[in-house]
């Protein structure tokens, strides 16, 4: 598939401040081939225009993407799921929750299923853990909801994504280890630049906003990246960077949550576009969407971009940032003639 351009319905804008369709609208106007669409987003339309049913919500969605020529990339994200230590919660996720998302898909035309790594925090009461580490019980619910998207007709994709603040798969390495043992031929990887560079870069609670021996550890994990992906695992590419912050993100701090990691604070209110320097951004995501680009892999490269700054509720808020992503874009496809490599492979490919 060639390399094609798709934006997080996120990115352009909150779905309790700016309404789904406006922002299939501006996504459109601007040039997005595809979306991956955020669940809040359905839900929130199924509320304000469907009494709440969300299936109804999904064909509406369906339909306008139809009429705008917009592919939907994946649905996202199917939160909390793996290495629950409660399993009576576990077996509702499959008998309620992931039941639901497979008639999703289908209404929407996607086949991919969106799985970020566990955050799920301490109770908040006794503060114990409610997941575990134990590789065996991650491979294992993973292997299950695999297992039940092969027998969906057509069959469901899961893309894997490695969080920069996850419990315990916090690194595409980690990430990638996991997809290896699940050993199934519909359960992927999604590599995000900024969680990448989130978790061996950057630290947001630093006064130096990075780790102590960042730029060496991004660069061996470029390299570890080029010699191991399979490009054909890879679902989808998220490629976005983040502000150096002016100060430690501590208590006290504007975006400090006492029931957030400090990344995950960071992450939800101060994401950038790449190419955008001169807002601050400073994280290493071109090396690292260089790497990815070397490993041959071809298909979506999307922009799934949080920031307080959706929070502006003027109209002109989803053009600017839909304007904005398709420039960070267009600069993206140049530098790394993300174009040439796609008519190269297709030409290697009739040889």
């Amino acid at each position: 598939m060639p390399n094609r351009p798709s934006i997080g319905s996120m990115s352009i804008g909150r779905p309790w401040v700016h309404g789904l369709p406006e922002k299939l609208k501006q996504a459109a106007n601007y040039g997005f081939e595809g979306i991956e669409l955020f669940y809040d987003d359905l839900d929130c339309l199924a509320h304000t225009h469907h009494g709440g049913c969300i299936v109804e919500a999904a064909r509406h969605t369906r339909r306008i993407c139809d009429s705008l020529h917009l592919e939907i990339v994946n649905i996202q994200p199917f939160s909390f799921y793996e290495g629950l230590l409660d399993r009576a919660e576990h077996e509702r996720m499959i008998t309620e929750k992931l039941s639901l998302w497979f008639l999703l898909v289908r209404i929407l035309g996607t086949d991919v299923i969106q799985v970020p790594a566990n955050f799920l925090q301490p109770d908040p009461v006794t503060g114990a853990p409610r997941t575990t580490g134990d590789i065996n019980v991650i491979v294992s619910d993973l292997q299950l909801i695999a297992d039940l998207g092969l027998k969906q007709s057509p069959p469901v994709r899961f893309a894997y994504e490695s969080l920069c603040w996850s419990n315990h798969i916090d690194t595409w390495e980690k990430c990638w280890e996991v997809v290896q043992l699940v050993n199934r031929p519909n359960f992927g990887i999604c590599l995000d630049t900024f969680n990448i560079a989130g978790r061996i870069y950057a630290d947001p609670a630093s006064p130096t906003g990075k780790t102590p021996n960042a730029d060496r550890e991004v660069k061996a994990s470029i390299s570890r990246l080029v010699a191991a992906i399979d490009p054909a695992k890879v679902y989808f590419v998220q490629v976005v960077d983040a502000e150096r912050l002016s100060r430690p993100l501590v208590k006290g701090h504007d975006f400090y949550n006492d029931q957030q990691p400090s990344r995950m604070s960071w992450s939800r209110n101060a994401r950038l576009f790449a190419f955008e320097e001169e807002r601050g951004g400073y994280l290493p995501v071109i090396d690292i969407a260089r790497g990815i680009a070397a490993t041959g892999f071809e298909g979506w490269w999307s922009l799934e971009l949080f920031s307080r700054t959706l929070a502006d509720p003027t109209p002109s808020t989803l053009k600017e940032h839909a304007r904005r992503g398709m420039d960070s874009y267009r600069k993206l496809e140049r530098t790394l003639r993300l174009n040439e490599q796609s008519l190269a492979g297709q030409k290697q490919h009739r040889l």
